[in-house]
Order: C-alpha cells, then structure tokens, then sequence
C-alpha cells in the first residue's frame, strides 16, 4: 500500500488561498501561523490531482453531463462507511454546504419564520439565516463538567415555538468535534417531527471520526428522523478539495425533497461545475487508504496538543474531538476577557485561531485549532503560545 508524505510543508501563500493570504483583512497583519481555516495543509491526494489532470488534456471545458459513476460512488461510500442505504434518487449536487443551508432557509421557510441552532456552533449557522431576513433562535448546548457537550433537550421546548420552521444540526459537531450517539438523534428526530421543524445536518465531517468513534447520520436513526431531515456532506473536508466545492444533498422524504429539489432545479443550483463531479468519484473510489493514514496522523497531532498543553500549558484545556482535525481550546484557565485572550494569540503568539465568540457568545473564553498540519507547525504553533503566556505570566 502507498504510504503519504504529512510531513512535507507545501508552501500556500500567493496561491489564493484563504487560510494564507486573507490573514491581512482578517487579523490585521501577515506574520501570523495559520491554524484558522477548516482545510489542512496536506497535499491533497495524488489520484485526485491525477483525475482531474486527465480532465484537462482534453481541450475543451464545455457543459457537462453528470458522470455515470458519480451518484453510485456516493452511494456507495456512505454505505460503506456509515450503514446508511440510500437511493441515487435522494441524491443532488449542491454548490456548497454553506450556501445550501440558505438554500434550504429560502426554499423552506418564510419570512415571518425561525430557524433554530444550538451554540456553540459553526458561525454560518447564523449568518446565513439572519442575511436571509430569518430570525435565529438559540437553544444552547449544555457544558459537561468533563468536557463536552450535550443537547438540552428540556431548553429546546421552551425556545421552539409554533413559528420555529428549521433546526441546522452539526453532525458531528463543529467546534467540539462530538459524534453524536443514536439516543441523542433519535430523541431530536421525534422532537423536530412531531413541531413539523425540518432538519438540516450539516456532516461535512462525517468521515473524519476518530479513535474508533463512529459517525452516525441523523437521517438513518428513524423513520421520523427521515421524513423530517435534509442531509448535507462533502468529501471536501476529508481530501481537502474545498476549493473544488463537491457538496452533495440527501432528502429521503419524497415531498420534501420535491420542495427542495424543485427549487434548486428551478435556480440551476444542482447543476454541478466540470469538476466537482470527477473529484468526488476519485475520492470516494480511490481514497480509503489516503483517509485512514490522514487520521492516524490527525490522531497523533491531536495528542500532540494533549501532552504539551498537560506538561507546558496547564491553563489551557483541549477538549479532545471525536471527529474532525480540529480542537476546541478551553482558554477560561488564562484568567483572560474574551479580547484580552484574542490578542494574546493574535499579537502576541502570532497565531492565526479561529475566535471562539464567533460560535456563539458560549464560546467566549474558547480557541478554535486546526491541527491540519505537518507536525513540526504544530509544534511552533503550540511553543509560540507557550512563550506568549509565558509573558503573560511574568507582566502579572
């Protein structure tokens, strides 16, 4: 079996890409580690670059028909690797998760109608609702005094009134990393279904579970669960092809996949560009090994930031995610204000973090890393914030 290169440090910046050379107008200065964006810094696989190489010796780019392949490869993978039977019919392309959650906002709901998260959770989960004129409702997720999360069940009853048309789940989560037990999606399901509220899961990082934790999708746990879901996924997050934008949408219910399907094919939205299509088949045809060899590597990274926060860095707790390449920093130990704690990493680390308040005013006191690197950048990430609290320590 082939064996993959994470330690080799691919240089980003000037190729456009967002983690690198956005810095400036995101954090005010250039000389920043990055660990912010959610793609890694991992080459993206050989046989992907290689398919789409293919691609291009051919001359022309014109209007395409969808691969043969594409909708069985999709298939099968989820089959394969989540015990979740779907139909290709359920399946279409859409232009990206972000956008089809607005998708979902518009084609689903009115105005006068609310959509309903549960922060900490991805920033989008908001934005996206309240740019389309939507109120957002909060039912915050509940800190387990070991870390972790847990739904709030009885919160959610009281904040989820007759006006409440959408609930965006993060399955897993993002920024906590949890892989959600059955009992948890059963119990939403029922909720969501019997208040009419539909469910769109974002599991964008579905395949990415780690240390033997198993993702289950939130369609499959019922049958309530899937007449009332609409499921997003990508194989961007895990081959890191973002920027080829292969998100996909799975609607097992038939009349709200009509609604939903008719409004993206009335808006060409599910027409997917040239690319997307053949990235997607090499991925999930191609990609098993590359995708068990990234996590064991994720794996070691993640305990990497274990040990050497444990042994150099006691005040700051990672809380250790059940999926994803990405770990939430319990920084409350600093003893800092929320802005206090983002100039200590922003002007004093040099590191470019995601802010914890943009999930939610529950994440103030909260880091977001990616661990998505070569090892070696892992550990300067982590011996600049030693050295920046270290400073800390000596000013007080």
């Amino acid at each position: 079996m082939q064996s993959y290169d994470f330690d080799r440090i691919v240089e980003r910046r000037g190729t456009g890409a967002v983690k690198y050379d956005a810095l400036q107008p995101h954090f005010g200065r250039t000389d920043l580690l990055p660990a912010w964006v959610a793609d890694m810094d991992f080459e993206t696989p050989d046989f992907i670059v290689e398919a789409l190489r293919q691609r291009l010796e051919h001359p022309l780019l014109g209007y395409t028909v969808e691969p043969e392949d594409y909708r069985p490869a999709i298939v099968d993978w989820i089959a394969a690797h989540h015990g979740w039977t779907i139909r290709p019919e359920w399946l279409s392309y859409i232009p990206g998760i972000v956008k089809g959650i607005g998708m979902a906002v518009n084609a689903l709901t009115e105005r006068d109608e609310k959509i309903v998260i549960q922060p900490p959770v991805y920033h989008p989960f908001r934005w996206v609702p309240e740019g389309n004129g939507r109120e957002v409702v909060t039912n915050p997720l509940r800190e387990l005094p070991g870390g972790g999360y847990a739904m709030d069940f009885e919160g959610l009853e009281r904040v989820a009134d007759a006006q409440c048309r959408l609930l965006i789940l993060s399955n897993p989560h993002n920024p906590a990393g949890v892989v959600w037990d059955r009992e948890t999606l059963v119990r939403l399901a029922d909720f969501c279904h019997r208040r009419g509220i539909v469910v769109v899961s974002d599991e964008i990082h579905c395949d990415l579970a780690l240390w033997n934790n198993r993702h289950i999708p939130f369609a499959s746990v019922s049958p309530e669960a899937a007449a009332c879901s609409i499921t997003f996924g990508a194989p961007s997050k895990t081959f890191n092809i973002a920027g080829v934008v292969s998100s996909y949408a799975v609607v097992p219910d038939d009349s709200l996949r009509r609604r939903f399907f008719t409004y993206l094919a009335a808006n060409e939205f599910e027409a997917p560009t040239i690319f997307a299509p053949i990235a997607t088949v090499a991925a999930f045809r191609q990609g098993e090994p590359w995708r068990r060899q990234m996590l064991r590597y994720v794996e070691r990274n993640i305990e990497t930031v274990e040990r050497f926060c444990a042994e150099q860095l006691p005040a700051i707790r990672p809380l250790r995610p059940q999926a994803s390449f990405l770990v939430w920093l319990d920084c409350r130990g600093l003893g800092l204000a929320h802005e206090e704690l983002v100039r200590l990493c922003v002007d004093e680390a040099r590191l470019a973090l995601n802010d914890g308040a943009l999930f939610g005013r529950e994440g103030e006191g909260f880091m977001r890393l990616n661990v998505g690197m070569p090892r070696s950048v892992l550990l300067e990430a982590l011996g600049r914030l030693r050295a920046a609290c270290e400073t800390l320590k000596n000013r007080r």
